[in-house]
């Protein structure tokens, strides 16, 4: 205990640093003294939770498995006394490549607090921080329930909130921060607070949008709509088309009028082993749709002639289940995504063959392209100053994906996503260039990921955090 005290000594005057030590010192530190000041159930543990993607991941020195809200604001602020970065992690999906741990860092793990309950009306839902998108859903289902969540099951629910909050139902409720009511948020300076639109409304604003940048946020209590079980069903599959068929499709889905019941996914993918051939995919989304429904609102991909159709009605806890093969863990993913206006025919042939190039190199076959399509009336109806989310005019969101577990690919991989971007962004129809945080690289101009909030973000932050203690997330500084 003397080493120690001398050690947190130092550091707080100011004459140590984290980074005058080995990670294996600073880790022994953490593991002494913070352990006592946790709640039970919590552990600290050198080995860190498995993430999406391998590819510049973040690299702690220690992790802090966290039980409750007071774990984390304790971690906090003996991080800030050591002087040392921190990350909190719920999915661990993340794919940016902003994160500068340099492992001496702790990663605060939110999986225990993966608590979902609903108010007895059910017109409220409160998710803690480890909860994932398909731990919401199954309890929205037994609640009897609807909650606006992401489309991949294995990310975590607040954490796409954050970024935005693209789903299933945001033709019906909006983005994921237009339903945000109330979150609980461990500040910089270690204290929990209740960040709501009449408690620290500026907070509430900024945190929709760029969270990661002010906070922790432990648990939200967010909108949430009673519904039957035909009112928790939807029709939705898979549509498979030969790649002779790519340009009828891009165009396809650039005509749909997307009604608030509909949205609709293309993938550029593999038609799994052993061939690992690509093909084009689309993934039609009919709430409270049938066969006939569903084929009336999406009979213009009918008319191209897809080669397999899987769709059906699914209930509410089915919808994702298609993507669950994306939430494979460990291979090496750096991904490109981009914001774009119109989805034109050429350009889309063009990232075609670029991945294909790179998708038929062995180990890559699990490479993807992927565009998300919306009805975005209900989402435009709320006000672009309502939160700090600056991309509501944003018609598509495109991302190139390469997968793979060979670092010698890097170099290849990044080529094939950079370059793919280039090409929607060459004629993506807007002013700016603009990207969906959720979907960026991290090499992006902040602008790109912040746009017009940009300003009064790095203001707010100026007051919320004046240190600058979060700061692996696109930081704002």
């Amino acid at each position: 205990m003397r080493i120690l005290r001398w050690f947190l000594a130092l550091t707080l005057a100011g004459i140590l640093k984290a980074e005058d030590f080995t990670s294996q010192q600073v880790a022994s530190k953490v593991q002494s003294d913070l352990t006592p000041k946790l709640s039970k159930g919590s552990f600290i543990t050198f080995k860190e939770p498995p993430r999406w993607s391998t590819f510049k991941a973040p690299d702690p020195a220690i992790v802090v498995n966290v039980k409750s809200e007071f774990d984390v604001a304790a971690t906090i602020m003996f991080c800030n006394l050591m002087k040392i970065p921190f990350l909190a992690q719920n999915g661990g999906n993340g794919w940016a490549t902003t994160f500068t741990m340099n492992n001496n860092g702790v990663l605060i793990n939110l999986a225990g607090l993966n608590q979902v309950t609903f108010s007895a009306d059910k017109k409220q839902a409160t998710i803690g921080a480890g909860a994932l998108i398909n731990t919401t859903i199954h309890a929205a289902n037994n609640a009897g329930a609807l909650v606006a969540t992401g489309n991949c099951n294995c990310v975590g629910t607040l954490g796409a909130y954050l970024g935005g909050g693209y789903g299933n139902l945001m033709g019906l409720f909006g983005f994921g921060v237009d339903n945000i009511i109330s979150m609980r948020v461990a500040t910089a300076d270690g204290k929990l607070q209740t960040v709501s639109a009449s408690s620290n409304p500026e907070l509430f604003w900024a945190m929709r949008g760029a969270g990661p940048n002010f906070g922790i946020v432990t648990s939200a209590v967010v909108k949430s709509k009673p519904a039957t079980p035909n009112e928790r069903s939807a029709w939705t599959g898979a549509l498979i088309f030969t790649p002779d068929k790519l340009e009828q499709v891009v165009q396809a889905i650039q005509d749909l009028d997307l009604k608030p019941e509909m949205n609709v996914f293309l993938y550029f993918i593999s038609s799994g082993p052993p061939s690992n051939d690509p093909v084009v995919l689309t993934t039609p989304f009919l709430y409270m749709g049938d066969a006939t429904s569903g084929r009336a609102a999406f009979a213009s991909l009918y008319e191209i002639g897809p080669i397999v159709d899987t769709t059906a009605v699914l209930p509410y806890d089915q919808w994702n289940t298609g993507g669950d093969g994306f939430c494979t863990r460990g291979p090496r993913k750096p991904s490109f995504g981009v914001g774009i206006q119109n989805m034109i025919p050429g350009d889309w042939r063009k990232v075609w063959d670029l991945y294909t190039a790179f998708q038929k190199k062995p180990g890559a076959e699990g490479s993807v392209v992927l565009l998300e399509a919306y009805s975005l009336t209900k989402a435009r109806s709320i006000s672009d100053s309502s939160a700090s989310f600056p991309h509501r005019g944003v018609n598509f969101n495109a991302v190139a994906i390469a997968w793979y577990e060979d670092p010698a690919y890097d170099g290849e991989a990044l080529a094939f996503g950079s370059a793919a971007r280039d090409i929607w962004r060459n004629s993506d129809g807007l002013a700016e260039n603009r990207t969906y945080i959720n979907f960026a690289n991290g090499d992006e101009d902040l602008l790109v990921v912040y746009g017009s909030s940009l300003a009064r973000l790095r203001t707010i932050k100026k007051r919320v955090d004046p240190g600058n203690k979060f700061n692996q997330w696109f930081n704002i500084v």
